[in-house]
């Protein structure tokens, strides 16, 4: 087995994210922070619609690479601070669930108080490793 997805029980339960990931020798992938931004350029209006968007972008760059959304390690989510607030992760969920399932990688949210556009209101980026 390549990759080992693990919570230990010496850790609360995680719902949407997993304590500790392995990944033996394979193809590493560095995925740039994805945005809610169509391939037109336009960039979605609201946290929905943008983090939606967000992980299409996701996919279509694991693809790009030959790799898949299970080959994914490490997720970091930033989601701009004065957008954040609890309602806000039923979003990210929505957004989250089609691209990982119920396997979901090692991930970090991080609420910030800007991105590189005042309109970007969530940027995703991940590690994928692809078997050897």
């Amino acid at each position: 087995m390549a990759k080992q997805f693990l919570n230990p029980v010496a850790i609360h339960k995680p719902r949407g994210w997993t304590h500790v990931v392995t990944a033996a020798a394979g193809t590493t992938v560095y995925v740039s922070g994805q945005i809610g931004m169509t391939p037109e350029g336009k960039v979605l209006e609201g946290l929905d619609a943008q983090a939606q968007q967000a992980y299409a972008n996701l996919r279509a760059a694991l693809a790009a690479a030959g790799a898949t959304p299970a080959d994914v390690v490490k997720e970091t989510i930033f989601l701009v601070q004065w957008d954040f607030a609890p309602d806000k992760l039923e979003s990210l969920r929505r957004a989250r669930e089609p691209l990982f399932g119920e396997r979901y990688p090692a991930s970090t949210l991080l609420g910030v108080q800007a991105l590189g556009r005042r309109e970007y209101l969530i940027e995703v980026e991940v590690v994928a490793v692809i078997d050897a």
